[in-house]
């Protein structure tokens, strides 16, 4: 279903969620090839922006075909945000999007993340800030619930995000203090979208295409994030969008689909990153592929045994043929 954010148009409301350590320029090159109609980068810290931090340099590359795609920034002062948001979009982005939902301790110490759900004044003045750096750039907001149960507080805090100049709103509805555990209260999706005028994406508990169509009829929100649902399984939107499209899933990878991907995967990281690094970050997203795939552990195993690309594409060719 085509639909906007502000004034960029989206071709469909099947997204890819920024995850750290996941999401690289290769892993958003594939989930696109199999369907995603956004991405968002990394996220990427407005400070490492402001003081020229190589590493976060690299997290916003991006292809020239990426596109609507978002580049994700982290912070907690409104001055180096605004200073930074040109920065950020310089890559090529078509929007600016700010975590205010991550749960790691090492980004919520520093008083960023989902930390700024205790504080929605701060985080309003971030926003305000964010869209006159932006220059007309729309600018979206990622929440949680809240911080914990005894504080949620999405709903207002989703509405401070539009009045201070969010063009759309992703909402994960667990509290910082359950990180990825128990289940996404959908409910506290449902009624953000009947509070707000800008557009709300739901984020949680999608493994399946039937899990983000039923989030899309249940909340009535106006997108769906993907996040681990897609970890060595970029072929859920194009599950998602057959579902949508035709009531119903018409692919369902085999083994050899999987080692496949499987092998694309790896071999486009090593040509991103070169073979050395490029091995090493394939692991842990071949590991994924792999599941349920027979013999999956003796697989892994001699995976992370590879210590160059040529005897990672024998041992996927031989546990292929064997499919």
């Amino acid at each position: 279903m085509l639909m906007k954010i502000g004034t960029i148009e989206i071709k469909n409301n099947i997204f890819l969620a920024p995850m750290a350590g996941i999401t690289d320029i290769t892993f958003r090159r594939i989930c696109r090839s199999w369907g995603a109609g956004m991405t968002y980068t990394e996220m990427v810290s407005a400070k490492g922006l402001y003081y020229n931090d190589k590493k976060t340099a690299e997290l916003l590359a991006r292809d020239v075909e990426e596109t609507p795609s978002a580049a994700q920034i982290f912070g907690s002062e409104p001055d180096i945000i605004e200073a930074e948001a040109q920065k950020a979009l310089s890559y090529g982005a078509d929007i600016l999007d700010i975590n205010m939902g991550c749960p790691a301790p090492k980004i919520v110490n520093n008083g960023d993340g989902s930390t700024l759900m205790k504080k929605p004044e701060l985080a309003q003045e971030i926003v305000r800030a964010a869209v006159c750096g932006a220059k007309g750039t729309p600018v979206t907001v990622k929440i949680r619930s809240g911080w914990d149960e005894d504080n949620i507080n999405a709903v207002d805090f989703a509405k401070r995000m539009q009045e201070s100049g969010a063009a759309a709103v992703a909402v994960h509805p667990r509290t910082r203090m359950m990180f990825y555990s128990g289940r996404a209260d959908w409910d506290i999706i449902k009624e953000i979208k009947s509070k707000l005028d800008i557009p709300v994406i739901g984020s949680g508990d999608i493994f399946s295409a039937e899990d983000a169509v039923n989030m899309l009829e249940q909340t009535g929100c106006d997108a769906v994030m993907v996040g681990r649902g897609a970890q060595g399984n970029p072929f859920i939107f194009r599950q998602i969008s057959e579902l949508i499209k035709t009531g119903g899933v018409k692919f369902y990878p085999s083994g050899r689909d999987r080692l496949d991907a499987a092998l694309y995967h790896a071999r486009m990281l090593c040509r991103d990153k070169g073979e050395a690094r490029g091995i090493k970050e394939a692991r842990k997203h071949l590991a994924w592929y792999i599941k349920g795939v027979p013999g999956a552990g003796e697989i892994r195993t001699r995976i992370f045994e590879a210590q160059s690309l040529a005897p990672l594409e024998k041992i996927i060719r031989e546990a292929s043929e064997r499919e």
